[in-house]
C-alpha cells in the first residue's frame, strides 16, 4: 500500500503531508496547527476547504474558515471577560461589531512537530503548543499547560486525536472547539444541489445582537427539523446558529450526502462535545462549518449550571482527551 509522511510545502507554507491509500492529508504547523487538506485523490474529493495560492496571505491574517482552526477558548466572550474561580481574565475585543472576543489563540499561534511517520496501519503526525510564563498566551490565560493533537491517516480516513495536559498549580479552564470548514459539494461535478446534511442536533440557543446566547432556547425550524432527521441542504437559509448536541445511536455526528454520486462524508466527533455552532458563510453554497464544541458560547459569563453549559477546568496534572474522525461511508 502506497502510505508516507514527508515534510514538504502547501502553496509555500511549511507543511507536514501524510498519504495512505487513495487519501492524503496536509497540516500547517506554523499557523496554528490547521489540518488544512484532506482529500481522496484517486476521486478527486477534497473534504476540507483549502485556500488557493492567491489567497494564502490573506488566510494567514485570518486562519478560523479554512480547513479544521482549533479554538481554544472558542467562539464569543462578552467584552472579553472571562470569569474564572474568582478570578477574571481579560482577552482582547477583536470583533469589533459585537464587542465580543472571538476564538481564542491557539488557530493564529505556531505549533511545534513532535513527531511524524508512517507504517501498513497509518501514517501519522503530531503536534503540540506548550504554554508557560514564556508564551504569550500565558498573559491573557495564566496557566502552564500542553495542548497536542494527533492526526493518523489510514483505510478508515482521518481521525484526530486531541490531548490537554495542565501542568500548572490551579485549576485551568478547558474550553475547545474546532472552526472545520467542510465542502459541500466535495466531489468535482457536484453542485451545491446535490448535497443533503444530517446532523445531531438538540435545541436551538437563542443569540442576541451581540451573538451571544441569553441561555433560553428557540423552537427550531422545519428545515433545521429535518437537520436532525432526515437531512436537508446546508444552505437551506443563512445559518450562524448555536446548538446542543444530541446523541443519535449513542454517536455524536454530521452527514453530508452527495446525492448525485451516493456517498456520505461522515465528521463523527465523539460525544465529549455537548454543543454545536453552524455557520455557512451566509448560505454560500460551496462550503459550511460544523463546529464542535465543548463548552456553550460565553459560557463563564452565563448564569446556567456549569454541567449544563460544558463550563470545565481542569485540576493540576489532569488530562482531557478526545478522539474525532472523518470517513466516507457508502
Amino acid at each position: 500500500m502506497n502510505h508516507k509522511a514527508y515534510e514538504g510545502t502547501f502553496h509555500g507554507e511549511p507543511a507536514v503531508w501524510l498519504q495512505h491509500g487513495p487519501y492524503e492529508a496536509a497540516i500547517l504547523p506554523a499557523v496554528g496547527g490547521n489540518l488544512i487538506a484532506y482529500r481522496d485523490i484517486e476521486s478527486g474529493y477534497r473534504f476540507l476547504r483549502e485556500p488557493e495560492a492567491d489567497e494564502m496571505e490573506s488566510f494567514k491574517e485570518n486562519p478560523g474558515v479554512h480547513g479544521i482552526p482549533v479554538l481554544f477558548p472558542p467562539n464569543r466572550y462578552e467584552d472579553g471577560r472571562f470569569p474564572w474561580k474568582g478570578k477574571t481574565y481579560q482577552f482582547p475585543v477583536n470583533e469589533e461589531a459585537t464587542g465580543n472576543h472571538l476564538h481564542g489563540f491557539l488557530h493564529t499561534t505556531p505549533w511545534r512537530v513532535e513527531e511524524y511517520g508512517s507504517t501498513e496501519a497509518g501514517s501519522y503526525v503530531v503536534v503540540s503548543v506548550k504554554v508557560d510564563e514564556d508564551h504569550p498566551v500565558y498573559a491573557m490565560l495564566p496557566h502552564r499547560f500542553t495542548f497536542r493533537l494527533r492526526y493518523t491517516l489510514n483505510q478508515d480516513g482521518l481521525s484526530q486525536h486531541v490531548l490537554i495536559r495542565n501542568e500548572g498549580d490551579s485549576d485551568m479552564p478547558c474550553l475547545l472547539a474546532f472552526h472545520t470548514a467542510i465542502m459541500a459539494p466535495f466531489a468535482p461535478g457536484s453542485t451545491a444541489d446535490d448535497v443533503v446534511v444530517r446532523m445531531t442536533i438538540g435545541e436551538r440557543w437563542e443569540l442576541n445582537e451581540r451573538m451571544l446566547p441569553t441561555g433560553r432556547f428557540q423552537p427550531l425550524t422545519p428545515d433545521e427539523e429535518k437537520l436532525r432527521g432526515d437531512g436537508v441542504s446546508p444552505y437551506f437559509a443563512e445559518m450562524d446558529n448555536h446548538y446542543t448536541a444530541a446523541q443519535q445511536n449513542g454517536r455524536n455526528r454530521m452527514e453530508l450526502t452527495d446525492t448525485r454520486i451516493g456517498k456520505t462524508f461522515v465528521y463523527d466527533v465523539g460525544t465529549s462535545y455537548k454543543q454545536w455552532m453552524v455557520w455557512n458563510n451566509k448560505a454560500c453554497g460551496k462550503f459550511f462549518c460544523p463546529e464542535p464544541q465543548v463548552n456553550l458560547v460565553n459560557a463563564p459569563n452565563v448564569d446556567l449550571p456549569a454541567d449544563e453549559i460544558g463550563l470545565f477546568g481542569l485540576a493540576p496534572g489532569e488530562i482531557w482527551e478526545s478522539t474525532s474522525r472523518l470517513y466516507m461511508k457508502n
